[in-house]
Formats: C-alpha cells, sequence, structure tokens
C-alpha cells in the first residue's frame, strides 16, 4: 500500500504545481513522432498507445554499442546474462525473451529460435540508431504472435541533413579492473558515411568491430599450462563484426529503400581441463579439447511506401533473414599454441522469408481512418545431432528441419469522435500452418481532459507460439529424460493498460511531465517443463499447464530547468504464477510475489564548455519465485526462492570540440562493481526446476570506457 500512495503522490505533484503557473495557456512543444503500432508516424501525443521513447541522445550518453547496455537502466525490464555463453536477454514483467517482440524498422528480428523473440542483445548493434520505440502490454493485432509483453522496435537512419556526413569511433573499456591493448578489455571501432547525392538519393554504409576480450576474474587464459583447473575465462571472449548498407529514394508521395545487415559473432570456449600428449624423450606437454560458437546473421529489408491512386497510403516490406550458429570443435596445443583436428558444422539455424504491408486512409473524413494489412511469415529451422537434444518425428537422434509458416490478415480502425476522443478497434486472424488458427483483438481508447492531461486506456488478447525446443527438444541419458512435445499449443494472454500522462510548462522556462501507468496481464495454458512421470524414471515433458498473472503500477517523473534534466521512476510488480507437477499431484501457491524498481537519471549541460554530465541510476528489489525441490523424506514439494536486491550505476562526460566535429566521451558502467547476487533456497533440495542456493550472474563488475568520435559533415 504504501508503494501505491509514493506514485500516486508523485503524480499529483504536476497538478499541483501546474497552479503556479503565470500563463495556463503556454504553447505546448512539439512532439516526438513515433512508428510503433502507429497507421503512419504521428506525434506521441495522438498516439493511443502509452509509447516510450529511448533518443539517440540516450544512446550517445552512455556509450552504448548494443541494447544490452541502454536496457540494463529500463524500467520494468531486467537483463538476464550468461557467461557461459556469452548471451544477453531481455525479461518484462517476469516473463522472459519468448514473450518480447524486438524489431529493426517494423521488421521481427531473427534469431537462432524465432522470430523477433529470444534475441541476443548483445547482437544487436546501435550505431545507425535514430531512436527505440517501447510499448508494454499486448501487441498482438499489430504485431502478431508472440508480442505478449510488450515490443521493441528500433528506428534506424534513413536520410542526412548534410550531403556527406562521415563518422569514425574509437571506444576503448575496461572489463572490470582488467584492460590492457589486445588481451584484454573491450575495444570498439566503428565507421559510418552517409552521401545525399540529391534531394531524392541516399546512401549510408557502416562498419563495426566490437573485440571483448573475456573476463578472467582469477582464471589464466587459453594459453595456460598448468592443468590445475584455472585455464580458460569466467566470462568467454567475443569477436563481433557488423556490416550494414542501406539505399532510399524519395519523390513526391514515393518513397523506397533497401536495408542490408551483416553480423559475425566468435564465442570461444578454452576447456580448464588438460590432457597429457607423450612429447618422448622431452617432458610431456598438454592439449585441450575447445571449441568456438560461430554466428551468421544476414538480414535484408525492402520497403515501399507512399500513395496509391492519390488517396490511399500504403507500406510494405519484405525481409529474408538467416541466423546461423555453428559449432568448431579443435584441439590446443598449449606448446605450439596451435589449433588442430578441426571440425565444423551447424549447430541451429533459421531461414525467414517475412512480409508485412498496410493500406489506409480510406476516407476523406479526418474524424475516420481505417487500415487493412497483412503478414505473412516462412520460417525453417533446423537443428544439428550433435546438439545432443532434438529428435525426428521417429525419435531418432539426427537433424531435425522444421518448417512453421502463418499467414495473418488484420484491421484497425481509428476514429476521432472529436478532438479530445480517439477509439482505436483491431482485430487480426493467423492462418497457422502448425497449430490452430489464431486470433488477436484489441481496443484503444484516449481522452484528453482540460489543461492537457493525457488518459489512455486498452485492451488486448494475443498468443504465444510454442518454440523450437519446447516442441522438439529430445534428451535422454542415465539421469535426464527431457522430451518436447509436438502436440503443445499456443498460450493465450488478455493485458489490460491505463495510463496518465501531463506535462507542464512554466513562464521560468520549467517543465514537468507524469507518466503514470497501471497493467494487468494475464496468460492461460503457459507452456513449461513438468515431471510426467516418477518411475522406474523422472520424465519431464513440456505441458500446456500452468498459469500467470501480473499487476504493476509505474511512474515516470522528468524535471527540466535551464541546462538541468532530470527523471525518476518507481515501478511496483506483482506475479502470480500456478505451477503444477502432474504425476505428483502437486501444485504451487498462486499468491502474488510482489517487487520494486526504482530508476533515474539527471544530466547537466555547460553549453559554453559544449560539455554534458549525466549519471543513471537502477534499483531492482527483492524478487521472490517458487520452485520446485523435495522435502527431508524426498517428497516433492515447492519453495519459496528470493534474489536479493541490487543497484546499478552508470555516469558518463561528453565534451565537443572544434564546433562538433570531435566528441569525447568518459564515464563508468556498474559503479557499485556488482558481478552477482545471492539466490537464497528457504529449504529443500533441487530439483530440476530449482536453482538452489547460489549466485546470479549479473556482470563482471566496475568498467571505464573512452570513447573519441569524429565527425565530417559537409555540403
Amino acid at each position: 500500500m504504501k508503494y501505491r500512495i509514493t506514485l500516486f503522490t508523485a503524480f499529483l505533484f504536476c497538478q499541483v504545481s501546474f497552479a503556479q503557473e503565470k500563463d495556463t495557456t503556454a504553447v505546448n512543444k512539439l512532439s516526438e513522432v513515433v512508428v510503433t503500432g502507429q497507421l503512419g508516424p504521428q506525434s506521441i501525443k495522438k498516439s493511443v498507445f502509452n509509447v516510450r521513447v529511448i533518443s539517440k541522445e540516450d544512446i550517445k550518453q552512455l556509450a552504448a554499442n548494443n541494447l544490452s547496455d541502454v536496457l540494463n537502466q529500463y524500467l520494468n525490464i531486467t537483463i538476464q546474462n550468461s557467461g557461459s555463453d556469452g548471451r544477453s536477454t531481455v525479461s518484462m514483467f517476469g516473463l522472459d525473451s519468448q514473450y518480447f517482440k524486438i524489431l529493426v524498422d517494423n521488421i521481427p528480428l531473427v534469431s537462432d529460435t524465432g522470430m523477433g523473440t529470444n534475441v541476443d542483445l548483445t547482437q544487436v548493434n546501435l550505431d545507425d540508431v535514430e531512436r527505440i520505440e517501447i510499448i508494454e502490454g499486448s501487441m498482438g493485432v499489430t504485431h502478431g504472435a508472440n508480442a505478449v509483453s510488450g515490443v521493441l522496435n528500433i528506428i534506424t537512419k534513413k536520410t542526412g541533413a548534410k550531403d556527406w556526413e562521415i563518422s569514425a569511433t574509437i571506444q576503448e573499456e575496461t572489463v572490470g579492473d582488467e584492460y590492457a591493448l589486445f588481451d584484454k578489455g573491450r575495444h570498439i571501432q566503428s565507421l559510418k558515411v552517409a552521401h545525399k547525392f540529391n534531394e531524392n538519393w541516399f546512401v549510408n554504409v557502416g562498419a563495426n568491430h566490437n573485440n571483448f576480450a573475456g573476463f578472467y576474474d582469477g582464471r589464466q587464459g587459453k594459453d595456460y599450462n598448468v592443468n590445475d583447473g584455472l585455464r580458460g575465462y569466467s566470462w568467454l571472449p567475443k569477436q563481433q563484426f557488423v556490416g550494414n548498407a542501406l539505399v532510399g529514394y524519395q519523390k513526391d508521395n514515393f518513397r523506397i529503400f533497401y536495408k542490408f545487415d551483416y553480423y559475425g559473432e566468435n564465442v570461444d570456449y578454452y576447456n580448464p581441463i588438460l590432457n597429457p600428449q607423450d612429447n618422448y624423450p622431452f617432458p610431456e606437454t598438454y592439449y585441450a579439447k575447445d571449441k568456438r560458437f560461430i554466428t551468421n546473421r544476414f538480414y535484408q529489408h525492402l520497403n515501399s511506401n507512399g500513395k496509391l491512386f492519390s488517396k490511399l497510403n500504403y507500406n510494405v516490406s519484405v525481409s529474408y533473414q538467416k541466423q546461423q550458429r555453428d559449432l568448431e570443435k579443435f584441439n590446443y596445443q598449449l606448446e605450439t599454441q596451435k589449433e588442430f583436428d578441426e571440425t565444423r558444422e551447424t549447430f541451429q539455424s533459421n531461414k525467414v522469408f517475412y512480409s508485412t504491408g498496410t493500406l489506409s486512409n480510406f476516407f476523406d473524413d479526418k474524424k475516420v481512418d481505417f487500415q487493412l494489412g497483412y503478414e505473412l511469415n516462412d520460417e525453417l529451422g533446423n537443428a544439428s545431432a550433435t546438439s545432443g537434444t532434438f529428435f525426428n518425428e521417429d525419435k531418432q537422434l539426427k537433424d531435425i528441419e522444421k518448417r512453421l509458416k502463418n499467414y495473418d490478415f488484420f484491421t484497425v480502425a481509428e476514429i476521432n469522435l472529436s478532438d479530445k476522443f480517439s477509439v482505436r478497434p483491431g482485430l487480426r486472424y493467423s492462418f497457422q500452418s502448425v497449430f490452430d488458427n489464431q486470433y488477436a483483438s484489441s481496443l484503444g481508447l484516449r481522452y484528453i481532459f482540460k489543461k492537457g492531461l493525457e488518459t489512455r486506456a486498452s485492451i488486448g488478447k494475443s498468443y504465444r507460439t510454442p518454440n523450437f525446443n519446447e516442441l522438439y527438444t529430445y534428451f535422454v541419458d542415465t539421469n535426464h529424460n527431457i522430451q518436447g512435445n509436438s502436440e503443445l499449443v499456443p498460450e493465450n494472454s488478455t493485458s489490460y493498460e491505463l495510463s496518465f500522462k501531463r506535462s507542464c510548462y512554466f513562464d521560468s522556462g520549467a517543465q514537468i511531465a507524469n507518466n503514470l501507468a497501471v497493467t494487468y496481464l494475464d496468460v492461460n495454458d503457459r507452456i513449461d517443463m513438468v515431471l510426467t512421470q516418477v518411475v522406474p524414471t523422472m520424465n519431464y515433458k513440456y505441458i500446456n499447464i500452468n498459469k500467470y498473472k501480473m499487476w504493476n503500477i509505474s511512474t515516470t517523473e522528468q524535471y527540466k530547468y535551464k541546462n538541468w534534466d532530470s527523471k525518476i521512476g518507481v515501478a511496483v510488480v506483482g506475479i502470480s504464477q500456478k505451477l503444477d507437477l502432474a504425476a505428483l499431484n502437486v501444485t504451487s501457491d498462486d499468491k502474488f510475489l510482489y517487487s520494486l524498481q526504482l530508476n533515474s537519471s539527471v544530466s547537466y549541460a555547460i553549453p559554453k564548455w559544449n560539455t554534458l554530465f549525466a549519471l543513471y541510476y537502477k534499483y531492482n528489489g527483492k524478487q521472490q519465485q517458487f520452485v520446485a525441490g523435495t522435502d527431508e523424506n524426498g517428497n516433492a514439494k515447492f519453495y519459496l526462492n528470493e534474489i536479493n536486491p541490487y543497484s546499478w550505476m552508470d555516469a558518463s562526460a561528453r565534451k565537443s570540440f572544434f564546433k562538433n566535429k570531435f566528441e569525447v566521451t568518459v564515464g563508468a558502467r556498474n559503479l557499485f562493481d556488482i558481478q552477482s547476487v545471492q539466490q537464497i533456497q528457504n529449504g529443500g533440495t533441487g530439483g530440476v526446476h530449482s536453482s538452489g542456493s547460489s549466485d546470479l550472474l549479473l556482470g563482471y563488475g566496475r568498467s571505464y570506457y573512452l570513447k573519441l568520435t569524429y565527425n565530417l559533415n559537409f555540403n
């Protein structure tokens, strides 16, 4: 209850302070233009959805190279890191990355096992990004399957202000307290060149290299030749290569662009166990059985938008994407420092042909707009037998290839009953090749009260389709029997959101903005891995069995005055899960478990020095969840596990020289030096579902960076 009072009091601040204004008819600033979930580009104030925007300036101030660098500070989002494979994924409202969709220019981004979901955030480069738009809650009507907890849309650069825009960047960063010019730390180089031939043609090309040399954390690296278990790294070394190009043309009401992205990544695993090798008559030498994960992603996007018959607005995109992860196994000779006996094969791959299009502006009356749309998705997934976790229809462990298709049609109407009141109903129907046909629906309302108070309400129904692992996993040995389930059905969800937004402008130049939102989400037929058999072996299988409920209340306050800009946000999340062990007739408590998040930022500009200082802080409160274990008699039982609270703080200073041609950014990430946080199991012993008493990996400690950028812009 005290959290609710605090949030409500904070939201009222703008309402009370509004009475202090000298001129209540102050002219509003031009609103940001957003495109995610809209019928067309429009101001954020007119959007029926509550859209959050991460600006290009925010990205620059954080010296962010990938999505993980940015989202760490976002309210309601938790980043889940893995030092063993270098992946970082997103969790929103307690739901993992399968429920959250990541788009690039409204096109879902391919991953190893999905389309727009389960995306590794460290594999999303931000060099050519203009802004990031986030909408929380169900977006199934406009963005299809798996847009359950929200969508994130990355808007890339498609035009330029100058004829030539050239930018070169070097960034050096420590990894914890580790740094050396080549074999320790993080080393980033990038180059961007944009050219506007005339008012019609635009070209943009870029390249980026990110070398993460790994985190030693007491280990001794790849060339350590003592067999004491200290060889290797705590966080695996990772090399990333990014190349992108865009060609755009526009004239009158016609626009078209083609965008190509390439992403390459090598993640190296160095085995701590050394194997002796006979070297008679000299002392024996050692070699290690190492491996390397090699990822290649190709992204192509062709888009055309404009007018048909001088009236109808159309927007059509066609995309072909492929992501492939290969496994290279090799032996590494410690004395000669050479690799031998290399083998390489595809571990997992995903190829997707995707197209979406909309047609709108059917009526001359601006009070009513209507949109028709389609989505076509043809996804071909492949997993190698070397993964040891997939089977075919005959239950034989070998390469498996499966195709998932869907053909969707959706319609959205936007009805402006008055200048203040808008209604937006929507409906999508999806023809599925593997599952029963699905549908999504939504209804959004927007009303502007006196003095600019914006109110929005929405209800949406969406669905999540089972992923490749849930459908086809097969992992059986002496200790495990874990199987997928080809008869799984999509999960269904309903979300509700009510939000209030208000901006106040004062004659003194001060600005205050408030955003208060309340969200409720209900997920049925949730897929989970459950115990289905106890004797003679303990068997686990993916089943549609569990339920998930969540409610969230959050507020964000922003204050601007002269050179100061500050934000503070608070969120309370309550999560109720019903977990079921079918074979043992044991069910968890489904009471709501609560957690608190807080984030804030403050920046101060010194114009005469061309300098900006910024500080970012995020607090993640205690998190709780029920996990399965056994009591002292060996009987199955659910226990309440806790993740201790922790805080994250980043700081930076950015200064421009030579009329903004040269830019220097210095800063620090993770000022509190967090590496892990303790997970506490309140009784019982761990089972397959439980993590036991352990540490949850968060980061590699405090790190410092220096970023140098040279900009050359001219006509």
